[in-house]
């Protein structure tokens, strides 16, 4: 980059959509979810647990498309997604949203053992006026401490292989990370440091939605000029799904 290009400000944003229901699976709450992410005006979004294809629910978004369509649906002209969980009826994983053209994304199969299937979607995105791309990682990590472990060696790795020093990256998403490891892991391994944490001290409390107790989700940032983490109401997000979002503004 060079300094004679103006500063670029977007929000980023991350919700587990909870394969589009309300806790214990008891609405199905796709529409309103999409109605909320569009309110907030995030360039890039972040998604976990989205539905790709699931045969009892197709109709339900309309022509039977994919969740991450649907919620993509002219509001963000590039999406990617990237295939964690298959089962009978169909399949769920992560996805990007993106406001900026995505030149490529790959997803990485993070799963350790058993029946919990996890993955790293990282895409490249192509920001206008700027020499490096921005990177994106949308991350579902386990829910045993021992593969969060590893799975957090394999995210470094990704960082470390795949994304220029210089570039601007953004890793987003649900960590599982009650015990607030992947702080120091992310810090030492990559540079990278959580928006919420760097402002407030601590990463904000996301689960579960409607009484907020553990620090879930997060969004770690690279790169970025300024950054700084957007409140929002509790409203309509505690009926929406088993996790509350986070939205941050980050100016490159």
């Amino acid at each position: 980059m060079t300094g004679s290009v103006d500063a670029l400000t977007f929000r980023v944003m991350t919700v587990n959509t909870h394969k589009g229901f309300t806790i214990f699976n008891r609405r199905f709450m796709l529409h309103e979810l999409r109605h909320a992410i569009r309110s907030v005006g995030a360039d890039v979004v972040f998604l976990q647990e989205v539905l790709g294809a699931h045969a009892k629910y197709a109709n339900h978004a309309g022509a039977g498309a994919p969740h991450y369509e649907f919620l993509a649906d002219s509001i963000w002209p590039d999406y990617a997604y990237g295939r964690n969980a298959v089962f009978p009826a169909g399949h769920h994983g992560n996805a990007v949203l993106s406001k900026f053209p995505i030149r490529r994304y790959e997803n990485r199969d993070v799963s350790i053992t058993g029946p919990e299937k996890r993955g790293l979607l990282h895409c490249v995105l192509h920001v206008p006026a700027r020499e490096r791309d921005l990177h994106a990682v949308c991350v579902h990590l386990g829910l045993k401490e021992a593969h969060r472990r590893r799975q957090l060696e394999l995210l470094c790795r990704l960082v470390t292989d795949e994304v220029p020093g210089d570039a601007p990256l953004v890793i987003a998403g649900d960590f599982n990370d009650w015990r607030a490891r992947a702080h120091a892991v992310l810090q030492r391994c990559a540079g990278l440091h959580e928006v919420f944490a760097h402002a407030h001290g601590r990463a904000a409390r996301t689960f579960p939605a409607r009484f907020p107790v553990l620090r879930l989700d997060r969004i770690y940032v690279r790169n970025a000029a300024t950054h700084r983490p957007v409140a929002l109401p509790a409203r309509p997000w505690t009926h929406l799904s088993d996790h509350a979002p986070l939205l941050a503004e980050l100016t490159l």
